[in-house]
């Protein structure tokens, strides 16, 4: 059994490298549906019915457990899924909250009340429809109390890294840094509330300026996945052997995915 890693495209990937870094004989089978990148300007529906197809194509691999490495599906797409769709043997889990849980300095799974904390300013670069969905924030309030959020929709910033377009992403990044630091003048902190925008890490905190703490994802969701399965093994199964899906064009998206990680990436039809 292996651990199915779910992205609209190639954002995920960086996911992918952390978990398979952080759990080396861990087996996972990595989907990106590339055919219908972006999800960022698609409605709620649309988002709910493409994730759903995706990770029954994950379960088809034999991955019960499905980590959605795509913010915009966490979003808009997995309360839904799991309140109306989710069979009880299976399970499907996000990304927002291993984040939200270092912004909040909390240990995984600590369910107390929300309080106190020390970031009281914080910008969100996410796209348009993780925005619109307000998740973030309504995860936040779980957990904390007195946290401000400004939240930037990034939109075109997937489109040029998927394109492989560095230098309108840059200039892209540098563009909605600046948008929001017209309404948050002094964020805190930065959440980098796409699994895309690692790549652009170093533009969004120089364009942020040193005094800004960024949060990634990554490396979050390794640490939070890695508890996970310390918890509940029977997800884990044999095999370390890792698979790549798409719905794209596999030969064009293995070469943007080798670029992406500078390490081969072949993907296969899914």
């Amino acid at each position: 059994m292996a651990v199915g890693i779910f992205d609209s495209g190639l954002g995920g990937l960086t996911v992918y490298d952390a978990v398979s870094k952080r759990l080396p004989d861990q087996a996972f089978v990595y989907f990106g549906d590339n055919a219908h990148a972006p999800y960022g300007v698609r409605d709620a529906d649309d988002i709910f019915n493409l994730t759903c197809a995706a990770v029954e194509r994950l379960w088809d691999e034999g991955c019960d457990l499905v980590i959605l490495a795509c913010n915009t599906a966490s979003a808009a797409a997995l309360k839904r899924m799991q309140e109306t769709w989710l069979p009880k043997d299976k399970r499907v889990l996000g990304v927002f909250v291993p984040l939200i849980e270092a912004l909040t300095e909390r240990q995984w799974g600590d369910n107390s009340p929300p309080r106190e904390v020390t970031v009281k300013h914080v910008a969100l670069f996410a796209t348009p429809a993780t925005v619109a969905s307000r998740a973030f924030q309504r995860e936040l309030a779980y957990r904390a109390i007195g946290v401000d959020v400004e939240a930037q929709p990034c939109g075109g910033v997937v489109d040029a890294i998927e394109t492989g377009d560095e230098i309108l992403a840059e200039a892209l990044v540098k563009s909605h840094v600046e948008a929001l630091k017209r309404r948050m003048p002094h964020p805190q902190a930065a959440i980098l509330g796409c699994t895309h925008y690692p790549l652009m890490q170093s533009t969004f905190q120089q364009a942020l300026g040193p005094d800004v703490t960024v949060y990634s994802q990554a490396n979050l969701v390794a640490e939070s996945l890695a508890d996970y399965l310390i918890r509940h093994p029977e997800f884990k199964g044999p095999g370390t052997v890792s698979k790549f899906l798409t719905t794209g064009n596999p030969a064009s998206v293995s070469t943007h995915a080798t670029q992406f990680l500078r390490r081969k990436i072949a993907f296969e039809a899914a």
